[in-house]
């Protein structure tokens, strides 16, 4: 039977990786973001490339309409969706507190509010068809204290690790994808500086959505690329507080 997935953030960086790579196992597609043209141009090539069927939803996920949209999809039972990438995402270059909080409330909608959402309908969804999987793209951040971002972070791992075991009884997996610094349109996006990030702590896009998937299939509901940052995470989620506070200080 041919699966269907749901990508949010579709066009660039980690959530095009899982289009491509997803796209090239044969399975159809419903891809999310802002930028119309460039959706459609992504779909066209996926599905000249792969021969698969590529949907195009333009919402922004930081606004009511926009999730509504996205919901809307994931509960059409006539056309189900088998795994949704909740993997649309953003950041501020200031910290928490020099912001304008106006900024923090649509990080808050983007980063929390959406994916919560999104799962909600999902799970109803795959519920009563007693299979789906879901995969939450987090971030190493979310073991350490590094502000907002963080904070919203920590919150999607928790859910997902929750929602793996609480929904394992029909059929549902769920994964918080943890990745570290990555080579995407992220960080340009959000004018952040990084010139002092060393090499060693960057990964690609493709790599990393492999390891997710190959996770997804065992089980896993925390998915961490890469041997680096599994030690990294450790160090985190076991040293003592004080030490992964000022480790925390480097970097976004």
């Amino acid at each position: 039977m041919t699966r269907t997935a749901l990508i949010t953030g579709a066009t660039a960086g980690i959530g095009n990786a899982f289009a491509r790579q997803l796209a090239r196992r044969g399975t159809n597609l419903v891809i999310v973001a802002r930028d119309t043209a460039r959706l459609e141009q992504i779909a066209a090539d996926l599905s000249s490339s792969h021969h698969v069927d590529v949907e195009v939803i333009t919402a922004d996920l930081a606004t009511t309409e926009g999730v509504d949209r996205v919901a809307d999809r994931l509960s059409e039972s006539g056309r189900p969706i088998d795994l949704l990438v909740n993997n649309a995402g953003a950041s501020l270059a200031g910290w928490f507190g020099t912001t304008a909080v106006e900024d923090e409330d649509r990080q808050l909608d983007l980063l929390v509010r959406a994916p919560m959402h999104l799962m909600d309908a999902a799970i109803k969804s795959m519920s009563g068809r007693g299979r789906g999987e879901i995969i939450n793209v987090a971030s190493v951040a979310a073991f350490t204290p590094r502000g907002a971002y963080s904070a919203h972070k920590a919150w999607l791992v928790n859910i997902s690790q929750w929602a793996n075991w609480h929904y394992a009884d029909v059929g549902i997996t769920v994964q918080a994808l943890c990745p570290g610094f990555t080579r995407t349109e992220f960080h340009q996006r959000m004018g952040a500086e990084i010139a002092d990030v060393p090499r060693w702590m960057w990964l690609k896009a493709d790599p990393l959505v492999k390891a997710s998937l190959r996770d997804l299939e065992r089980g896993k509901a925390i998915s961490v690329p890469s041997v680096r940052y599994k030690v990294l995470t450790f160090v985190a989620r076991h040293a003592p507080a004080p030490l992964v506070a000022k480790i925390a200080q480097r970097g976004r």
